[in-house]
């Protein structure tokens, strides 16, 4: 199964991976799946680290390097017809970053895999 990961999760896996559930952790380390971490992550994660929001050990393109190759994590890039899948969405969350990941979970027929608990409401496979 393809699963795209939220980014608290891809956080998570990198640094405190005690705070994964077993579910999420079952997910992730089931060879048979696919990992995703979208465009829309790294995106955030540089926005954040510039805001002072966000710190990270080391410097974000190394972390996503590192990560990639260690659970072998595909990067998804946002297409169109990810932005008309975000006009679809119910209004539950504020989160332009949350929204366009359900987005394309929605879309590309993948498994989110989320602590977010507002992100849980939207109809779309939550894994936690």
């Amino acid at each position: 199964m393809n699963f795209l990961l939220d980014t608290h999760v891809f956080l998570w896996m990198a640094a405190e991976p005690e705070k994964l559930s077993a579910k999420a952790e079952e997910c992730i380390m089931n060879a048979y799946n696919t990992l995703y971490l979208s465009i829309v992550s790294l995106w955030e994660m540089q926005i954040k680290t510039q805001l002072g929001k966000l710190s990270l050990d080391v410097p974000l393109d190394e972390l996503w390097h590192k990560q990639q190759m260690h659970s072998d994590i595909l990067l998804l890039l946002t297409k169109e017809e990810h932005v008309w899948e975000l006009g679809k969405l119910p209004q539950l969350h504020r989160d332009p970053f949350d929204r366009l990941l359900l987005a394309q979970s929605r879309y590309e027929k993948m498994g989110l895999i989320s602590a977010d608990g507002i992100v849980a409401k939207y109809e779309t496979r939550i894994f936690w």
